[in-house]
């Protein structure tokens, strides 16, 4: 009897033993089961090709926009400069990068989930029974008792991934991250596009300016000789006062485009991280040429707008979303163990009469919820279709850019070649005015009207030439910049041995 006694505890703790490990072993099996749907990348709407003008050609090379730093595709020191200090010291830029370290930081809490969780909390007690204490109605006799009770108990808890919630948790936490990593990217193309545009219109704010230089020193003369010739009684006091005129009016545009210059140099001067007071950029005339660019196919915007790509991950997390949602209608398996060792005398604490343990399971399923669960996972199909039609709007807006910008720099290429035919005429038209003025053949009015003619249309091919660099500045930020969405493949969070064991 004895012997049944002693081996009947045994047999018990190896039948509990044995229950859990079926109850590990049914959790495990039933893990790889995952509900909701797989992602899939819905279609999106494409164009078999843009609609090219002169002297745009098919076949150029996809790569001829170089990887990562694009601007240097223009071959301007200064500007390079600038966006070395915009990508370094741009708080905006800053402000993206934070948020993708939150999110790599969101997807390794999920991912975290992955493992049980083991949590200790030793204790000391000192207490005192009271001799007077029920005793649930069995006559005994009591007496005042104090003990000290010492006990280093652990408790290892872990919920089986019985449908898959945690995985699609950690599947939405990966694509929020890429996410994230693809708005850091379009962040520094708008910042670096940004600071690309204001450059050059900057730029060709300084070959204006130059021209207006230029053309004053050309009046003070003219109006020199217009004195000279007035003071010997064969000019008028008309052509003077002419002459006059358009010197000032001359001198009042100088004035105006130094302010906005200034605009454009404050504005530099935020892109870049620096105070607008203490930041200035020498001046120097537009002399860049705008490089060749290919547009490549429409499709293949899906692959370098990281805008894009950012909105495709959105539609996996929603996707995944989805699948959490769906779970919830399953039960789940939460496992837990709990052992440790307790005693009264901290010197007995080690022994291994000491110790205790116990291991459980259960199953939690909610029953009614009162159409909650259903809301949720509407709600989350809903947010699905809202990022679907997010993803097709922004690949849409990015083909009117790119269509725009293309068209755009055709018509600049044209205008372009007419002004500079424009200026050229201007020019000769201004030296046949000056030699029949001086041959008193014509008035000086007709020199003026050449004089204001020339300098319209001198400021008007600056002001094309810096619309094409910028122009090609915003079909560069259309094309993408140069960036490649197969670089989210990188962008994920693994479960590393020093994250583990690290509180």
């Amino acid at each position: 009897m004895r012997r049944m006694r002693r081996a009947c505890p045994t047999g018990v703790r190896k039948m509990e033993v044995a229950r859990i490990g079926l109850l590990i072993a049914a959790g495990i099996f039933w893990a790889g089961c995952t509900v909701g749907p797989n992602y899939k990348r819905p279609s999106a709407p494409s164009a078999a090709k843009w609609d090219l003008a002169e002297p745009w050609r098919e076949g150029s090379p996809k790569d001829a926009i170089p990887k990562g730093q694009w601007w240097s595709v223009f071959n301007d020191e200064d500007l390079n400069k600038l966006e070395a200090q915009s990508l370094a010291a741009n708080q905006t830029l800053k402000v993206s990068i934070a948020r993708l370290e939150q999110a790599r930081a969101t997807a390794a809490i999920q991912v975290a989930t992955l493992f049980p969780t083991l949590s200790t909390s030793p204790g000391v007690t000192r207490q005192r029974l009271s001799g007077n204490r029920p005793t649930n109605g069995v006559p005994v006799t009591l007496q005042p008792v104090t003990q000290n009770t010492f006990v280093v108990p652990f408790t290892v808890s872990y919920e089986v991934d019985l449908f898959g919630r945690r995985r699609r948790s950690i599947e939405a936490a990966e694509a929020s991250y890429q996410a994230n990593a693809a708005d850091v990217e379009n962040v520094r193309l708008l910042v670096t596009s940004q600071l690309a545009g204001d450059y050059f219109n900057l730029r060709e704010l300084d070959s204006e300016l130059q021209i207006l230089t230029r053309t004053v020193e050309a009046l003070q003369k003219g109006l020199e000789l217009v004195n000279s010739r007035h003071s010997g009684g064969v000019a008028s006091g008309l052509d003077v006062a002419q002459e006059e005129t358009l010197l000032n009016t001359t001198r009042t545009q100088a004035v105006l485009l130094q302010q906005q210059r200034k605009q454009f140099e404050d504005a530099i001067a935020v892109l870049v991280g620096q105070p607008a007071p203490d930041f200035h950029v020498a001046a120097r005339v537009l002399n860049a040429e705008p490089p060749t660019l290919d547009s490549g196919l429409p499709s293949d915007l899906l692959e370098r707008r990281p805008d894009i790509a950012q909105a495709e991950r959105q539609m996996a997390v929603a996707n995944a979303q989805v699948g959490v949602a769906q779970a919830a209608y399953y039960p789940s398996l939460p496992l837990f163990g709990q052992g440790g060792w307790q005693a009264a005398d901290i010197a007995k604490l080690a022994n291994a009469s000491s110790a205790f343990w116990a291991v459980g399971a259960n199953v939690a399923q909610e029953i009614f919820t009162g159409g909650a669960r259903r809301a949720q996972l509407q709600f989350a199909r809903a947010g699905y279709d809202a990022d679907v039609a997010s993803y097709r709007q922004t690949i849409l807006g990015a083909f009117q850019e790119v269509q725009d910008e293309i068209t755009g720099l055709s018509v600049l290429i044209q205008a372009q070649q007419t002004q500079q035919e424009a200026v050229d005429s201007a020019r000769r038209t201004l030296d046949i005015s000056t030699s029949r003025y001086s041959g008193g053949l014509v008035s000086y009015l007709d020199v003026v009207t050449a004089q204001r003619d020339l300098l319209a249309d001198e400021q008007q091919l600056a002001i094309i030439e810096g619309q094409r660099l910028v122009s090609s500045v915003l079909l560069v930020k259309a094309l993408g910049g140069g960036w490649d969405a197969s670089s989210l493949a990188a962008v994920q969070v693994k479960p590393k041995p020093k994250d583990i064991v690290t509180p």
